[in-house]
């Protein structure tokens, strides 16, 4: 049902009338009515777009239905945002740590207490199953707000140091007001990697969620606003590329803080290059998977599974490029095309989907023209899941690639997608070698049951994480980033505060 929201909606407004659910005993029989139309978070209310820059529907790619709109934010929304950052960051950056981590503390809770209510709507709106939702990215959104409120009151410890001199530096000073622009493939938890560190550290902050995936972010600005954070400390401005070129370019904003694509990523770092902002890219990945002949296999296909069926392949670090001992191939393949089969694809609110819907209409075309080059360049596809797929909505089936030789498409570019490039090895310096030969850095991951291997070739391989028989498993006291293409800067633990202070 839908109803004509208010032009410009107020704090009570936005909390009541966002959604109403009826979650009942299966997220599949959630029943959802709908207003028409929201503002940006700015100042510590609600309103609606200045100068005209109207709205855009929030589409969910399960079903191609609208949910609702939002703003587009415009040069003047984006201002007002930053003035408003501005005017709070003094009385924020002076609070004591301990009070700031009180604040942070109580955004933790409140998700966990609205962890039903953010999972459903971050599968309706982004199209990921409700088990991932549920399971992943709702409870390490709360997991980075408790951890990083441990750090507000130890910023002096993380950092000390001594003048020349001897006598000590002063007091960390936060770096001032962040404009944080934020991804639609894990929207709420990637709100939690950049909020929660920033505040920590007494910054205030201007975030931009994704067009396609903002109504999360809309959330947590309510329950910004329902544990008292004070006005102006965090904002949220919606809208597109144009918004967050609007942020890049303020000359308000003291940090950038940017994950998505390394093509946008490039062109943030030439627009920053030149001014005194401080900039953290977490970018696009290409990642290798490497299993050894002593691998345990079976564990090993699971991990393959994770890798890259994880979210329907949307995952900047997913493990795209599969390298498997020549000894081994055939046996890896099979039982991954037989554990493939039994996936389940389709309605994202049932709790026992596999694989959800693709993000967008425009993502899809994108991988649907990866899948096409692949094959017009003679690798062999597999899409064993022979399952109907929804009439309606945005679908793609799990495959893989064998055959792939290192020049083709489908293994150097980035698909974001549940699409795999299966290659060989003979030996482990051959392994390292073609793992290494991308212009990503981001991720990696081993499978041996031979320790002083793991380490051995996890040292040799250049990409920010590697993960050691596993993959994809997160935590926020582990830093994490890229080299490379994939960007710089590190977002998570101790190493992630540093891009939030000044010293």
């Amino acid at each position: 049902m839908t109803r004509q929201a208010p032009a410009a909606p107020s704090r009570l407004d936005f909390a009541t009338e966002l959604t109403r659910w009826e979650y009942a005993a299966a997220p599949e029989t959630a029943q959802v009515e709908i207003a028409a139309r929201y503002g940006h978070f700015i100042g510590g209310e609600f309103v609606a777009p200045a100068g005209g820059g109207g709205h855009f529907a929030s589409i969910n790619p399960a079903t191609e239905q609208p949910l609702c709109e939002v703003a587009q934010g415009s040069d003047a929304d984006v201002d007002a945002a930053v003035r408003a950052a501005r005017d709070a960051l003094p009385a924020w950056a002076g609070l004591p740590g301990k009070e700031r981590a009180k604040y942070l503390y109580r955004i933790a809770r409140r998700i966990q207490e609205r962890a039903r209510e953010l999972a459903v709507l971050e599968t309706m709106d982004g199209g990921k199953p409700i088990r991932e939702s549920r399971d992943v990215d709702i409870p390490l959104a709360a997991a980075h707000f408790f951890y990083h409120a441990g750090w507000a009151d130890k910023l002096e410890f993380a950092f000390p140091g001594r003048r020349t001199d001897g006598t000590p530096v002063p007091p960390v000073q936060p770096v001032g007001v962040c404009g944080q622009i934020i991804p639609w493939n894990f929207p709420l938890l990637m709100a939690a990697w950049k909020l929660a560190p920033a505040l920590a550290c007494g910054n205030t902050c201007v975030l931009k969620p994704a067009e396609t995936t903002p109504l999360t972010a809309l959330r947590l600005a309510e329950i910004c606003l329902e544990v008292g954070l004070p006005r102006g400390v965090v904002n949220v401005v919606t809208g597109d590329g144009r918004t967050g070129a609007a942020i890049v370019n303020h000359p308000g904003i003291d940090k950038i803080a940017f994950t998505g694509s390394t093509e946008v990523g490039k062109k943030i770092a030439a627009a920053a290059a030149g001014t005194d902002k401080r900039l953290t890219l977490e970018l696009g990945g290409k990642s290798p998977n490497i299993i050894f002949e002593d691998a345990s296999i079976d564990q090993a296909v699971e991990g393959i599974i994770e890798g890259i069926y994880f979210n329907q392949g949307h995952v900047c670090c997913a493990g795209s490029r599969l390298f498997v001992q020549e000894s081994v191939l055939e046996e890896v393949v099979e039982k991954l095309r037989i554990r493939m089969a039994s996936l389940r694809v389709g309605d994202p609110l049932d709790k026992n989907t596999d694989v959800g819907a693709i993000n967008s209409k425009q993502q899809l075309a994108t991988i649907r023209r990866y899948v096409e080059a692949g094959v017009a360049e003679g690798a062999r596809l597999h899409e064993v899941n022979g399952r109907p797929l929804p009439d309606r909505g945005y679908w793609c089936r799990p495959s893989f690639f064998t055959g792939v030789q290192p020049s083709h498409v489908v293994a150097r570019e980035e698909i974001f997608g549940p699409v795999l490039a299966v290659m060989s090895f003979r030996t482990p310096e051959e392994a390292i070698t073609r793992a290494n030969n991308t212009p990503y850095g981001l991720a990696a991951g081993v499978w041996t049951d031979k320790g002083s291997k793991i380490f051995e070739i996890a040292r040799h391989l250049k990409a920010g994480v590697v993960w050691l028989n596993t993959y994809n498993k997160f935590d926020p006291a582990s830093p994490f980033g890229g080299f490379k293409e994939s960007g710089f800067g590190r977002e998570g633990g101790l190493q992630g505060l540093r891009g939030y202070v000044r010293i």
